[in-house]
């Protein structure tokens, strides 16, 4: 049986494109200028990867030059997202099962702590963590060992749940951690994996076992 889940938020609890153009409309325009003038395929991938991934990783990956990159930061690390938010309907069966829940999730901590306020999910966890890449080096994997210290958990006890193969289900696989890979529209194979489904239905089941 498990005795925590471990939440990653953007695209686990709630789509990021249901706010993608109210978040980043601005920056979208300011990377189309830039990126979009030269390679218009890169600059259309370049707003995709945003809605999944930290300002920063995306810039680097993309060669962003260091005054679209710093443009683009300036927007970003000191703003807060007021618009109403909603969960995905599966959301609601994480949320009924009854025991510790730790939210970890990346990105600018005034705006990731935004969203949560704005998703009204405060209270469903026993703390929140915010890896900001502009403010600390830690990573997630970093951020899951410390809750299993501090909290006396075990691997055993642990699952992570989470969309992204390359950020936090990498981090825990490397910790032996049990993983829960949420993947609505069947993007990922379960190479790695522990869980793997497009909803959350099974996921009391699997923490009762």
């Amino acid at each position: 049986m498990k005795r925590v889940l471990i939440l990653d938020l953007d695209n686990t609890i709630y789509p990021v494109s249901s706010i993608a153009h109210h978040l980043f409309g601005k920056l979208f325009k300011l990377i189309d200028e830039n990126l979009g003038e030269e390679d218009r395929q890169a600059a259309n991938r370049a707003k995709e990867e945003l809605t999944r991934r930290p300002y920063q990783h995306v810039a680097d990956e993309f060669g962003f030059s260091a005054q679209l990159k710093e443009q683009g930061m300036a927007m970003l690390r000191n703003i807060r997202f007021e618009e109403p938010m909603f969960p995905y309907p599966e959301y609601s069966l994480l949320r009924q099962i009854p025991i510790d829940k730790f939210l970890v999730t990346t990105g600018f901590t005034k705006l990731q702590m935004s969203k949560v306020e704005m998703l009204n999910i405060t209270a469903d966890f026993k703390q929140v963590y915010v890896v900001d890449p502009e403010q600390s080096t830690q990573t997630k994997k970093d951020i899951f060992q410390k809750i299993m210290k501090e909290n006396g958990y075990a691997v055993n006890d642990v699952l992570v749940i989470g969309d992204d193969p390359q950020s936090e289900i990498k981090a825990a696989i490397e910790l032996d951690i049990d993983t829960f890979l949420f993947d609505p529209m069947d993007k990922y194979t379960n190479a790695g994996v522990t869980y793997h489904a497009r909803d959350y239905r099974d996921v009391a089941e699997i923490v009762m076992k």
